[in-house]
């Protein structure tokens, strides 16, 4: 592959193996498209995808894919820890080889443009935003779901692509180009998810702690402890060192 491009779309299911496996699927075995990991979560309710390729056929992977979200799950069944406001609910773009960010800019456009003909609304996000108020992922998704029909129709959250509001039953998809980033999750003794809260605003950017971390409690249900639940979206600047330390530092409060 002379032009690599990651794509790594977040589903909102990670309970019904049959669904996964279909939407799994639309990865393998597919010319200029390699599957290089899939992760489902059963508290979570989502299964991550990471993919590299030549960027048209990882393109046309990830629409097949969003087709098959919409077909498979409906969210106003779904449950889980993790925020979501849409069935296939995030699909950033990752410049890896001969391929810049200006360009992984231009295809997650022209997914937006294929998705939203889809009947989906689709907001861009990060390096593809429209507008500054949306290049935060935690900014659109605010509201999830359940919320988003009243929010879009404030003028400041119209889709950028498709319908004007929310697909019935898959919502809407966030797109976008970013630089590589790390999920990281630090497992705590307790079960107290409000210990993970107060620890997570305590670590994240947001609420004055690391640039360049997100984060936020999660209960995990199966395994009845509380996780920190972090992004680090540059972690040449913020190691996972740091993100960890500074978790353990917080934690010593409790």
């Amino acid at each position: 592959m002379d032009r690599i491009v990651e794509c790594v779309p977040n589903f909102s299911e990670g309970r019904d193996k049959e669904v996964i496996e279909r939407i799994v699927e639309c990865f393998r075995g597919k010319d200029g498209v390699k599957l290089l990991d899939y992760s489902s979560d059963r508290d979570h309710n989502r299964t991550v995808v990471t993919l590299v390729g030549e960027p048209h056929a990882v393109k046309d992977a990830v629409i097949a894919s969003v087709k098959v979200a919409k077909e498979s799950i409906d969210l106003r069944k779904h449950t889980g820890e993790h925020p979501r406001m849409g069935a296939c609910d995030v699909i950033p773009f990752i410049p890896i080889k001969n391929f810049t960010i200006e360009e992984a800019v231009a295809l997650s456009k022209e997914v937006a443009e294929e998705i939203g003909n889809l009947d989906i609304p689709v907001f861009l996000y990060e390096r593809s935003a429209s507008a500054a108020h949306r290049e935060n992922l935690a900014a659109i998704r605010k509201g999830q779901f359940e919320g988003m029909k009243e929010k879009m129709t404030e003028e400041k959250w119209m889709s950028d692509f498709g319908p004007k509001g929310p697909h019935e039953s898959f919502g809407v998809v966030a797109v976008g180009a970013r630089m590589p980033l790390v999920a990281f999750n630090v497992n705590l003794n307790t079960s107290d998810v409000s210990i993970a809260d107060a620890i997570a605003k305590k670590v994240r950017h947001i609420g004055g702690g690391l640039r360049y971390v997100k984060g936020m409690g999660v209960f995990l249900k199966d395994r009845n402890i509380a996780q920190v639940s972090m992004n680090l979206t540059d972690y040449t600047k913020t190691s996972i060192y740091r993100a960890l330390e500074t978790v353990r530092f917080e934690a010593k409060r409790y």
